[in-house]
Formats: structure tokens, C-alpha cells, sequence
């Protein structure tokens, strides 16, 4: 009942926020689309951060913005992309365009001198990818901030995730995600290759995100992809669901399965099959057995040796819902014969929906959203923040992976922006 509560008030507040007293001084942040995204990604985290105010919305339709405005209590409404670009006062903007138009507006955003909190994927491609973080204006005195919004990333469970892992001994990953049939339609922006969409492109940005960081490096090839095809009369293009794999540095490999609009996986399945499949993501890592330090083993000529398996439930939102399994199998041997001359297993879990304060106590209970807020506004105004980041050059990367799967797939990279 108590873990109900939590999760429910958790939510709660993290969906209708009390508004906080805003500088006077606060970073003034533009909305490009009236999308479905921004409630959850920035205009509830907005509310709880004294320097950051949601002033103004632009979108392709102006009847639309002016809805959405009213009812989110936007006090301005831009007839178009470029009119918010001019607003002198408008300090940010948080692009949720389609994949296949961030290039462009990211760079018209970033030459106004607007920082930007850009939606993921960063581009359509690698080659945009590395136009776009490369400009020369970024690296000039006083340049505007470019991210990427991969806000799970800045939650403490994700970090806390990391730390639990033995890099070196790491043999194989698993990731698995998938969004339930019916969520998604399948006219879906997702589901156009104009517009730089499929599922690699969309929820399968999360896995590849979280394998790189697992292992700290680029994989060094993709082994295999494969994909479903969309169903006939659709983007013929697209992957409807995929499944990749690679090979990391060190021997290791992992496997990455998402699906946009996953069916299935209920008991009687063919009386089930088509109903929506609903599960968490899950990422879980198997180490390799290794020794373990042990003063007292070592002083009696035993070595202690242990097998780790850690899983990460729901990766993608963990400030909504999250849990670390962590599976320990420990054996004691002698060193003279190896002998096994004891086992045990411990299999805990954590939770870890706040930061440590100074003095050891719990900071707020925040959605992921609202941490990478408060790392964007620290480096927007030059404060060094928590030290989580995700920099140019692996926003450059990700985008490598993802069009290195594609190949595989025997599918065409998504198309370049004729703004490049």
C-alpha cells in the first residue's frame, strides 16, 4: 500500500506542479509545435524551477498554439518558427519537432543566438549530426548550449545504475522495450521516412543511448539487424519493430529488441494475440565471474569469487517507476586446489528517486525531465552543475550507431535536411 502511495503522490506531483517564484532574471524559453511531449518534458519541470519561465509557443498551426497556449498558460503565441526566433526576449527553445526537421531548426535556432534543448534523436543522421554540433559558433566565446533531451540520463537511478556495474567483466546486455499496440497510430509521424522516423529512430534511441553508457565506448561493429516492415500500404522504409546487436571493446556484445506497437505475450495467444503487450523496459547486464576482495577469504588461502547480474526496470522513465535487481552469486574456494568450499546468493534491490544532499540528506523527488532542466540552466549560466552531460561529440556518435544498424538492416539511412 505504502509503495502505492509513494508512486501515485510521486506522479502527482510531478505531472501538476506547484509554480515556484520566477527571477526576474530567469531564462525565457520558447516552445516549437504544440506537442504532446512538452507537458511532461518541459512545461510541468518548468513550474518547479525558479530560473526558467515558459513564455512563448509557436506552431505550424496558429489556431493550434493558441489553444495549447490558453490551456498550458503561455503568455505568447508566434505566428511562425522564425517570428519566435526573432523575439529578442526569448532567451531558449526546446525543439519536439519530427526527427527530419530538427536539423534545420536547431541551426536557424542556434545562429539567433537561442540555446537549445533539442529532442532526440539530435538529426536524421550522422552526417547531420555532426554539422549541426560541430558549428563553428559553438565553440565561439559566450556560444548558445546545445542538448540533446536525453533526460533519463540525469536521473539518479541511472547513475546509480552505472555504479553498480563492473565494466571490465561485463560479457552481455540485454535490452527490451516496447510501447503497447494503440498508443501509437500507425499514420504516426514515426512511421514516415520524410520525416526521419522508424522505430530505431524513435523508442530504440533509449536502448543505444544505454548500451554505450554501459560500457563507456562505441561499439566496434553491428553484427546483425533486423527489422519487421511496416504492414502493406505503408512506408515500405520503416521499421515497424527491430532487433540489433553488436560487439563492444573487450569481447563483450549486447542485443537491443523495440517495438512501437508491441502485441501479444498474454496466455492463450490465439485468442490473445492482438491485444496490446504491456510490459517494462528492461535492460540487464550479466558479468563474467571475478574475484572479489576479501581480507579474511585471503588469510585462510581462499579466494572469493562473485557473478553479478543487474537489472534495470523501466530506464526510459525511472522517475515514474524504477527498480535495480542486482543478482550475486558468491563462491569461496580454496586457492590450493579450488576447491568450492562455499556458495551463497543475495539478490537485493534499490530504489533511487533522489539525489544526497550535503549532510546526507534526500534532495527533491524529481522526474528525469526536471533534472536535465537544471543541468541545462546550469550551463546556460555557467554553473558546474552535477557533472552529467551529454556532449556534442556523443550526441555525434549515437546518431553513427543508429546508421550503422540501419545498414545492416538493408534499410536506407534516414534522409539529410536540404537545409544541410
Amino acid at each position: 500500500m505504502f509503495g502505492f502511495w509513494g508512486f501515485f503522490k510521486r506522479n502527482l506531483e510531478n505531472a501538476r506542479p506547484k509554480e515556484v517564484a520566477k527571477l526576474d532574471s530567469a531564462v525565457r524559453m520558447g516552445l516549437f509545435g504544440a506537442s504532446n511531449i512538452a507537458p511532461s518534458a518541459i512545461i510541468a519541470p518548468a513550474k518547479t524551477h525558479p530560473d526558467v519561465i515558459i513564455s512563448a509557443i509557436a506552431a505550424r498551426d496558429e489556431g493550434k498554439a493558441r489553444s495549447y497556449a490558453k490551456k498550458h498558460g503561455i503568455p505568447v503565441v508566434h505566428s511562425s518558427y522564425q517570428a519566435m526566433l526573432d523575439d529578442p526576449s526569448i532567451d531558449a527553445v526546446y525543439i519536439p519537432l519530427p526527427n527530419g526537421l530538427h536539423y534545420e531548426w536547431a541551426v536557424k535556432a542556434l545562429k539567433a543566438n537561442k540555446h537549445v534543448l533539442l529532442e532526440k534523436p539530435s538529426t536524421s543522421n550522422h552526417n547531420e549530426a555532426a554539422s549541426l554540433f560541430r558549428l563553428p559558433l559553438l565553440n565561439q566565446p559566450n556560444a548558445p548550449v546545445l542538448l540533446e533531451a536525453f533526460h533519463s540520463i540525469f536521473h539518479p537511478a541511472w547513475q546509480r545504475f552505472l555504479s553498480l556495474l563492473d565494466r571490465e567483466n561485463v560479457t552481455h546486455v540485454t535490452v527490451i522495450q516496447r510501447i503497447p499496440k494503440g498508443i501509437i497510430g500507425i499514420d504516426d509521424i514515426r512511421f514516415k521516412y520524410d520525416l526521419a522516423g522508424g522505430a530505431m529512430m524513435d523508442f530504440g534511441t533509449y536502448g543505444v543511448a544505454l548500451l554505450r553508457q554501459i560500457f563507456a565506448s562505441e561499439p566496434i561493429e553491428c553484427t546483425d539487424a533486423r527489422y519487421t516492415p511496416m504492414p502493406p500500404g505503408h512506408d515500405t522504409k520503416i521499421d515497424y519493430s527491430f532487433s540489433a546487436q553488436w560487439r563492444f571493446p573487450g569481447g563483450a556484445d549486447a542485443e537491443l529488441e523495440a517495438e512501437l506497437r508491441a502485441s501479444g505475450g498474454w496466455c492463450f495467444p490465439m485468442l490473445t494475440g492482438g491485444l496490446p503487450r504491456i510490459e517494462l523496459p528492461r535492460c540487464v547486464v550479466q558479468h563474467r565471474e571475478s574475484l572479489v576482495p576479501d581480507e579474511e577469504a585471503s588469510a585462510q588461502g581462499q579466494a572469493h569469487f562473485r557473478t553479478r547480474k543487474v537489472t534495470f526496470w523501466n530506464y526510459v522513465l525511472p522517475g515514474m517507476y524504477h527498480r535495480l535487481d542486482i543478482h550475486d552469486e558468491h563462491t569461496v574456494r580454496n586457492t590450493a586446489d579450488n576447491k568450492i568450499l562455499k556458495n551463497w546468493t543475495e539478490s537485493p534491490y534499490i530504489k533511487a528517486y533522489t539525489e544526497l544532499q550535503q549532510g546526507g540528506a534526500e534532495g527533491p523527488v524529481w522526474s528525469s525531465y526536471r533534472y536535465m532542466l537544471e543541468e541545462f540552466v546550469n550551463k546556460v549560466r555557467g554553473r558546474p552543475g552535477s557533472g552529467i552531460w551529454w556532449d556534442a561529440e556523443t550526441s555525434i556518435k549515437q546518431m553513427k550507431v543508429i546508421d550503422d544498424a540501419y545498414t545492416k538492416m538493408s534499410l536506407p539511412v534516414r534522409p539529410t535536411s536540404k537545409y544541410l
